[in-house]
């Protein structure tokens, strides 16, 4: 797209996997820089992750579309670099010609440079905030204000602190995390940082003052309203909104069965304690237990590792399994994958599934580790609860649940003794299977952690 002679627009590429926005977080250039292709431009975040975008045009930067904190539909301008022929370089436009055919391949990594259609304009809910006398108000997203560029502020840096600001200035996700761990309103600040922005340090000195309190909410980038009569309104949007919308998807389409068994787990822990102390430098989880003894019920029955192909009419078992792991982050519920689980051995597992938590808790994880699951492992225990009948992540067949494991009265030989006892619980599509492969698979879980030695024997 041209949007003046010798110059390119760049649009927010296709996100795919659903995803038709991103929110600016952090622009990486300004107004006159020179870029080469594929040079990091901004970093936006989308629904599932934190992402840096490069440009796929080489040039002098003109037009910013968008500032900090502004949501851009996908297709729509991003970025707008002039050709450097006066500056005595070779001229652009072949290479223009050429990634215009073939496309970047670093553009946004997973996804290329193809771009979607117009996507409707909205901006995420935030407080209102009153101008000061003689600010104009912003202009709304989807005005057509809204679509000229935004040439970034030349302003001194002191000046630029001192103006008055119509709504936070806030870069980086970890300030939005805290601000709302601690109940402070962003609103409310006056960022010390550069131009106004708004620092950690500025919201630990706020954590204290009542009058910057607001209550905390599931996602960073909502902002609570109360209304007249005292409820307080969450607008169901971002990571919220795609986790409704996967969860309704899921309950309208399979006919879920859960099934459930109480286990004794104190040879899983003491299993876990032998290897530890053999291997202390490299630690192993009891989920990484959990998740070993769920390739092995998986490898005896494939047909949990499935999915419902509704359109086609048939039901496709996976060659292998990726493995799904249920993470609660301060963003929401999130299910990253770790692809071929079946080929880690379980220290490999151990740390996979350590680095891919603290990724996701973090937001750093792209969207292709989120998506592509064949098959659920949910530790709830971790919220000191026994049992669930969890929903199934669409569009899987079957999700393996874990209760906590507390101390309870069990019978052993005959002997009424004190053991670690968990409750497990299955939950299926009855379309890829019976109860016979369902409960057939629960029990060899149940049995493998009651007595770990069948894992050997099984694998």
């Amino acid at each position: 797209m041209t949007a003046a002679t010798g110059t390119r627009d760049f649009l927010l590429p296709d996100l795919g996997e659903g995803l038709s926005e991103a929110e600016i977080v952090e622009w990486r250039v300004a107004v006159g820089d020179v870029v080469t292709v594929d040079q990091t431009v901004v970093e936006v975040e989308t629904a599932k992750a934190v992402v840096d975008v490069p440009c796929p045009y080489p040039g002098r930067v003109v037009a910013l579309h968008g500032a900090a904190g502004e949501v851009r539909p996908v297709g729509q301008p991003l970025i707008t670099i002039a050709a450097l022929d006066g500056d005595g370089t070779a001229d652009p436009h072949a290479t223009y010609r050429e990634e215009e055919r073939a496309g970047s391949g670093n553009v946004l990594i997973g996804y290329g440079t193809g771009h979607g259609g117009p996507a409707r304009r909205r901006r995420r809910p935030r407080l209102a905030v009153a101008p000061e006398p003689g600010t104009p108000a912003p202009a709304d997203v989807g005005s057509p204000a809204a679509a000229d560029p935004v040439p970034v502020d030349r302003t001194p840096e002191p000046a630029r602190a001192a103006a008055p600001a119509s709504a936070p200035l806030v870069i980086s996700p970890i300030v939005r995390r805290l601000a709302r761990e601690h109940g402070v309103d962003l609103a409310s600040l006056r960022g010390t940082g550069p131009g106004g922005v708004i620092r950690r340090a500025d919201v630990e000195t706020a954590r204290s003052a009542p009058a910057a309190r607001l209550a905390a909410v599931p996602d960073a980038h909502v902002r609570l309203a109360p209304t007249g009569d005292g409820d307080v309104v969450v607008p169901l949007t971002g990571i919220r909104k795609v986790i409704a919308d996967k969860l309704s998807r899921s309950r309208r389409e399979i006919p879920e069965v859960t099934i459930w068994v109480d286990v004794d787990a104190t040879g899983l822990l003491e299993t876990r304690a032998a290897i530890n102390a053999a291997n202390p430098d490299a630690p192993v989880s009891i989920l990484a237990l959990l998740a070993r003894v769920c390739l092995s019920g998986l490898r005896r029955y494939p047909q949990l590792n499935a999915r419902v192909d509704t359109e086609a009419q048939r039901i496709v078992q996976s060659a292998g399994v990726h493995l799904g792991i249920a993470a609660q982050t301060d963003r929401g519920l999130v299910v990253p994958v770790l692809r071929d689980a079946q080929r880690l051995t379980t220290g490999e597992l151990a740390a996979a599934l350590a680095e891919t938590t603290a990724a996701a808790r973090a937001g750093t994880l792209p969207p292709g580790r989120l998506t592509g699951g064949t098959f659920t492992l949910n530790n709830y225990g971790v919220f000191g609860v026994d049992g669930s009948t969890p929903i199934i992540n669409h569009p899987e067949a079957a999700l393996l649940g874990v209760g906590r494991i507390v101390d309870k009265p069990w019978v052993v030989d005959g002997q009424l003794a004190v053991r670690k006892v968990t409750q497990l619980s299955l939950t299926f599509d009855h379309r890829v299977c019976d109860g016979g492969v369902a409960g057939g698979f629960l029990r060899h879980v149940a049995d493998c952690v009651e007595r770990p030695a069948l894992l050997i024997a099984n694998t």
